[in-house]
């Protein structure tokens, strides 16, 4: 009987040889392994779950994929690969799909929703031509779409990434003006730039179509995402690249990077954009579009409608809807988006774990005392204060305290190395947080000064400098920054493994900012997962807000001086539904201002208690979507029967040990970890079997220790000698005591008391030799299950 692999080297390999697919420059890429596969916790320790691999890809140039082919065993109808192959060119963004058992060929047009059965499979040739007719591209723009992308072999464009950038080089060649791509933070954005400018510099392109090296221009609204890029990204442009600045213009580079104030006008200047003719670019990249670059009533906007002959490319991490003003109506609908749930579950981001922390002082407000008087001697207006109100209206610092208490204690139970990011409400408070962390981690910022350290915009060059050790992946301080505004984008620090929220976050394009910063993962760096404290609401509330990972709730615009620094942030909310309330106070009370006798505009209450009065633990669900709000135990009987309709089936399964070990796999990648399940049902010693038969089906619980005792009262080993007996009650204990695991050989006998009884070969020489000594333990472990 023919396996699917003989199906793919007799049959399918000669027939795609045939058609011309293996001659260069196409390629057959065969068991082509495509995402990383999802983070998951088995036994509390992270694992990688099941990776999606297709069978073919087939590619008409190195960088332009093109088909998908899944193949099926001879014996088996091509039908059934229908619908894996369907599924495959959704995730993988290409036209055409086949399934094949080597004799039958099934071809799905994907773009055309249309199946057919082929004698043979399509040439290269015979592909292409219908794909270019269907983007409705002429030949010598087709051609350039092709143009192949810089070699990177450490560091391969993924899946997604590749989509990204072939799709914008359709849609530019195809003559489309404004592209939008919406890649979650963590996703690699500037890779995906990258590669879209060099394959149109390389093919020579340009918007008025004649052959000549186009001049490209990458727009950020902050230093730190022009000056990465620029250094280290697009470095093999060499000396094409050029930063633009007050005194630095030049009109001989090819790639130019440039801030939006560095060239915008002011009350100083005209606007340095001006020494540019309006058509010397061809190519505009707008990163982090959606921080208010496209406001039609935004000062940055001249510099779009000034080169508005260019092709303006934006790139965000935030969805922006077509229908919406400013922003949203002028890139249009996303050509891309990849959403970070997506990514989770392909296992390029990492999943987290929400931990919500509640003050007494959060929980039931705060009120002043009659006549109580603030730091600077000032009367604090008699109101509730609530969340909202704390570090803007009034800084309470004994609640600073008590957050800062709690995370000191979460990371010496943790990992007092991991690096973390705490975001306060501001600067102010960032610096009573850090003095607060300071003390409480007296011992380690003896050794180590800058354990923890401010990073926001006064610290200047000082705090740049912090930060550049913080994303060091070998520098092993500082561990804690605390900030306000300037961490929330453009920060890579792949080792950040706990993210701290302080302050609460209206803005749901800011929330998805804030969680970016600890979406990387860094495996040779023990980075598989992060966790979120959160201080405020924000996480659980934003988690559970259907605008998470769909559609924009706002749109951003942030005031930055001309060194790239953050001066205000404003939020303008768009979502046509229920929208969310900007971080403003929720009182009325107003501290009075900054230059009213000098005295800061917020109160300030040195004295009182607060104590942490709940903790809660939120795990991203398995669908990457939302937090379970449910006990474990809760969804786990619902999740079960997902995979088995009757206990019988179930038994079925968990009675074969190489069975048995797919269906713990299939739990775990369902967020189930039997280990977590016992300890929250409180029956450590039940078979997780009868634990999980218990959810699903209401069945009776039973100890490990009650199966092994009805086991041995059965009798069904009386046939044996006594050694033999005395072996398989060993082997019975070793269950009672650990789980059926305790039964696989040939580990089982090398542990006590088994192994008391001599080594495998004299154990095995009690049953008769190896093999009836296997049988001997299948039966038993087939007995255990039996009822």
């Amino acid at each position: 009987m023919a396996t699917e692999a003989d199906t793919c080297r007799k049959l399918i390999v000669p027939r795609l040889q045939a058609a011309g697919w293996d001659d260069a420059p196409c390629a057959i890429q065969e068991q082509r392994t495509f995402t990383d596969g999802r983070v998951m916790f088995v036994g509390g320790q992270p694992r990688r779950g099941q990776r999606k691999r297709a069978d073919y890809i087939l590619r008409y140039r190195p960088d332009y994929p093109i088909a998908v082919i899944e193949a099926k065993a001879g014996y088996r109808s091509a039908q059934d690969g229908v619908q894996q192959a369907r599924d495959y060119a959704e995730v993988l963004g290409l036209r055409f799909a086949y399934a094949s058992n080597g004799h039958e060929i099934i071809e799905i047009d994907m773009a055309a929703g249309t199946e057919a059965v082929r004698a043979d499979f399509p040439t290269p040739d015979e592909l292409w031509a219908r794909l270019r007719d269907r983007l409705d591209l002429p030949e010598p723009a087709a051609e350039r779409v092709l143009e192949p992308g810089f070699p990177d072999a450490d560091r391969p464009l993924r899946y997604y990434q590749e989509i990204a950038v072939n799709r914008s080089l359709e849609a530019i060649h195809g003559g489309k003006h404004r592209i939008l791509l919406n890649l979650c933070t963590g996703a690699g954005k500037t890779a995906v730039a990258f590669q879209i400018c060099w394959r149109l510099w390389s093919a020579g392109w340009n918007k008025r179509g004649d052959h000549r090296r186009p001049k490209i221009l990458f727009l950020a609204d902050r230093n730190i995402l022009v000056d990465d890029p620029k250094d280290k990204t697009f470095t093999p442009f060499g000396d094409a690249r050029w930063k633009l600045g007050a005194s630095s213009i030049s009109h001989g580079r090819d790639v130019y990077f440039s801030t939006y104030q560095a060239i915008a006008a002011d009350e100083r200047r005209p606007g340095l954009y001006r020494e540019f003719a309006r058509d010397f670019f061809d190519l505009i990249v707008i990163d982090e579009c959606h921080r208010g670059s496209a406001r039609a009533d935004s000062s940055w906007r001249e510099i779009l409608d000034w080169f508005e002959p260019a092709y303006q490319l934006g790139m965000t991490a935030t969805p922006l809807r077509e229908e919406s003003r400013d922003t949203y109506a002028y890139f249009g609908d996303a050509l891309y988006t990849y959403s970070l749930a997506q990514g989770i579950a392909d296992g390029f981001l990492a999943p987290y774990r929400v931990h919500r922390i509640v003050t007494d002082m959060d929980a039931v407000g705060w009120r002043p005392s009659a006549g109580e008087l603030d730091r600077y001697g000032r009367e604090v207006p008699d109101e509730e204060y609530q969340t909202r109100d704390f570090e803007r209206t009034v800084a309470l610092r004994a609640r600073t305290e008590a957050i800062a208490r709690h995370l000191t204690d979460f990371l010496k139970n943790t990992d007092r190395y991991a690096k973390t990011i705490v975001f306060c409400v501001d600067q102010d408070h960032a610096s009573e947080m850090r003095a607060a962390l300071v003390r409480l981690n007296a011992d380690i910022v003896a050794k180590h000064p800058n354990y923890v350290a401010r990073v926001t915009s006064d610290e200047g060059d000082i705090g740049k400098g912090m930060l550049s050790r913080f994303q060091d992946l070998e520098a092993e301080t500082p561990v804690i920054l605390t900030t306000s505004q300037l961490l929330t984008t453009g920060v890579d620090a792949p080792t950040c493994k706990n993210v701290v929220l302080a302050r609460v976050v209206g803005s749901m394009a800011e929330f998805k900012q804030i969680i970016g910063r600890g979406t990387r993962l860094r495996e040779d760096y023990g980075k598989l997962w992060f966790s979120i404290l959160d201080y405020t609401g924000t996480a659980t509330e934003k988690f559970a807000d259907p605008a998470f990972d769909g559609e924009p709730a706002a749109e951003i615009t942030t005031e930055i001086d001309d060194t790239g620094e953050v001066i205000s942030t404003e939020v303008d909310e768009h979502d046509d539904a229920e929208t969310d309330e900007p971080d403003e106070p929720t009182t009325t009370v107003l501290p009075p201002d900054d230059d009213a006798d000098g005295l800061p505009r917020k109160f300030y209450v040195d004295g009182g208690e607060v104590e942490v009065v709940a903790h809660l633990v939120y795990d991203l669900d398995s669908d990457g979507k939302r937090l379970t709000v449910r006990k474990l135990t809760d969804w786990t009987g619902e999740k079960v029967r997902t995979l088995f309709a009757t206990p019988a089936a179930f038994r079925a399964e968990w009675a074969i040990p190489d069975k048995r070990g797919a269906v713990i796999d299939a739990l775990a990648e369902r967020g189930i970890d039997l280990h977590a399940l016992a300890a929250e049902a409180g029956r450590p010693d039940d078979d997780p079997f009868d634990l999980l038969c218990h959810l699903a089906w209401n069945a009776p619980l039973t100890t490990r220790a009650e199966r092994a005792r009805r086991l041995r009262d059965a009798g069904i080993f009386d046939r044996y000698g006594d050694d033999a007996r005395a072996i398989l009650d060993a082997l019975l204990d070793r269950y009672a005591s650990g789980g059926a695991d305790e039964l696989a050989l040939p580990q089982a006998l090398k542990v006590q008391p088994v192994s008391d009884y001599g080594n495998p070969s004299e154990i095995a020489r009690r049953f008769g030799g190896p093999q009836p000594m296997r049988e001997a333990v299948a039966e038993l472990t087939a007995a255990l299950y039996a009822a």
